[in-house]
C-alpha cells in the first residue's frame, strides 16, 4: 500500500519572524532627536520586513504541500537576504552610545542564518527518511521544532531590547499586529493541531506496513507479534485522540483518524487471522500432498484418499478466504487513506492562510 506522502507529510515548519511592525507615537515634542531615534530603528525595519515576507513565502509553500526538498530553491535565497541583512547590520553605528539593540538584531540575524543554513538543511535530509519508522518522523517533527524555537526564543529577545532602546529614547511604541503577523499565528495554531494527530495517525499506519510485509512473507510468528501491536498502537492512538483539543473546533481530523484506527483494530482482530490460518492450512496441505504422493498408487488406501481430499478441500476454502478478506481490506483501506489524506488538505487548506 502506497500513501501521497505530498498529502501526509504537509507538516509546517514553524518559523517565528521578527515582528517590526510597530506604530511609532512621540511622548512630547517631535523633536530632532526622538526623530533621529525614530530613523535609527527604521533602518533595521525595512530590511527585516522583506526577511518576514520571504520566511512567510517559504513556510507557506511547506504548508501548502510541497516538501522542503522541492523549496530549496526559495531556502537558498532567504539565505542570501539574510546574510545581506545581517552584513547591513553589523554595518550600522551606535545610536547615542548605545549598541544593544543593533547587537541583538545581529544576534537574532545570526540565529537566523545559522537555522537556515544548518538547521533547516539536516531537516531537508531527515525529511527525506522521515517515512521509513515512526522514530524517524518524530525526530525530523522535533528537529524542525527546535528549530523554531531558537528563532522563537532570538526574536523575543530583539522584541525585550526594542523596548529598552524605545524607552530610552522617550520613543512609544503602539504594537500592531499587521496581516502577515495574523497569518504567521494562524498557520502555527493550526499545524500544532496538525503534527499532534499526524503523529498519531502515522504510529499505527507504519505498524500496518509491519504487519503487510510479515503478510507477505507468510511469517505466522511475526504476523502474530505485529498484529498485537497493531492493535496496541491503535488503541493508544484512540486514547491520544480523546485528549487532542480541536482548531477551531474542527474535529474532521480527529474523527478521520478514529475510523482509521477503528479499522486497524478490526483488521488486526478478526480479519488477520483468517489470512494467518491460510497460511497454516497450506503447510497442512503441503506435508499431507508430500506423504500422498509418496505412497504408491496401489497401496493408497481410502482413509488416504479421504485425508488428501480433505486437506484439498481445505485449501481451495483457505485460498477463497483469504482473497475475499484481503480484497476486503485492499478496498477498506484504500477508502480510508483516501479519505485520511483529503480530509487533512481541507483542513489545512481552509485553516491556513495562503499568499502574501
Amino acid at each position: 500500500m502506497a500513501t501521497n506522502n505530498q498529502q501526509i507529510n504537509q507538516t509546517i515548519m514553524k518559523t517565528q519572524i521578527l515582528k517590526f511592525t510597530l506604530l511609532i507615537a512621540f511622548l512630547g515634542s517631535a523633536n530632532l532627536y526622538a526623530q533621529t531615534a525614530v530613523e535609527y530603528m527604521n533602518v533595521f525595519t525595512t530590511e527585516y520586513s522583506k526577511i518576514q515576507q520571504d520566511m512567510w513565502d517559504y513556510t507557506s509553500s511547506v504548508s501548502h504541500g510541497k516538501s522542503a526538498r522541492k523549496v530549496e530553491k526559495r531556502r537558498a535565497e532567504l539565505i542570501q537576504t539574510s546574510s545581506q541583512a545581517l552584513a547591513k547590520a553589523k554595518s550600522a553605528k551606535a545610536f547615542n552610545g548605545s549598541t544593544q539593540f543593533r547587537d541583538s538584531v545581529i544576534e537574532y540575524l545570526r540565529i537566523n542564518n545559522i537555522v537556515l543554513k544548518e538547521d533547516y538543511a539536516k531537516i531537508v535530509d531527515m525529511e527525506a527518511v522521515s517515512e521509513e519508522s515512526y522514530d524517524a518522523m518524530e525526530a525530523y517533527m522535533l528537529a524542525r521544532e527546535r528549530a523554531n524555537d531558537k528563532l522563537v526564543q532570538a526574536s523575543d529577545m530583539v522584541g525585550r531590547e526594542q523596548k529598552v532602546f524605545a524607552a530610552a529614547n522617550n520613543i512609544n511604541l503602539i504594537s500592531s499586529e499587521d496581516a502577515l503577523d495574523k497569518k504567521m499565528t494562524i498557520a502555527g495554531q493550526v499545524y500544532n493541531t496538525y503534527n499532534e494527530i499526524y503523529l498519531i495517525f502515522f504510529k499505527s499506519f507504519k505498524q500496518e506496513l509491519y504487519l503487510m510485509d510479515a503478510i507477505n512473507r507468510k511469517d505466522i510468528n511475526a504476523i502474530e507479534q505485529n498484529r498485537n501491536a497493531l492493535i496496541s498502537t491503535a488503541k493508544e492512538g484512540l486514547a491520544k485522540l480523546d485528549d487532542v483539543k480541536p482548531y477551531a473546533n474542527d474535529k474532521s481530523m480527529i474523527e478521520a483518524t478514529k475510523k482509521l484506527l477503528n479499522f486497524y483494530i478490526d483488521e488486526a482482530t478478526n480479519e488477520t487471522p483468517k489470512m494467518a490460518d491460510y497460511f497454516m492450512v497450506t503447510e497442512n496441505f503441503d506435508k499431507v500432498k508430500k506423504a500422498f504422493d509418496e505412497i504408491p498408487e496401489k497401496k493408497r488406501t481410502q482413509k488416504d484418499v479421504d485425508g488428501y481430499n480433505k486437506a484439498v478441500n481445505d485449501m481451495n476454502a483457505g485460498v477463497n478466504t483469504y482473497n475475499a478478506t484481503n480484497q476486503t481490506l485492499n478496498k477498506k483501506r484504500s477508502g480510508l487513506i483516501d479519505s485520511w489524506n483529503n480530509t487533512a488538505s481541507k483542513f489545512t487548506d481552509s485553516h491556513v492562510p495562503k499568499g502574501k
